[in-house]
């Protein structure tokens, strides 16, 4: 079972699978929105001068690109 198989399953088999869909694809992209949101704020007030902080931040932010990276292109 690939995953464009499962996605055109839950598509058309499943009750209201479009809309579960198209609601999971706009909450991802809101997500990343709102992350790009919360790192601008960081910059406005001058987060990034706690290194420490920062640097966690960042790979926070790293791990959640590749996560989504790996869920989104490689199936």
């Amino acid at each position: 079972l690939t995953a464009f198989s499962s996605v055109a399953h839950i598509c058309r088999d499943v009750n209201y699978g479009w809309l579960i869909r198209y609601i999971h694809a706009n909450g991802a992209s809101l997500f990343f929105v709102c992350l790009y949101l919360h790192i601008g704020r960081g910059i406005y007030y001058g987060s990034y001068m706690y290194k420490e902080t920062w640097n966690i931040g960042i790979i926070l932010l790293f791990l959640t690109m590749a996560t989504a990276f790996m869920g989104y292109v490689l199936p």
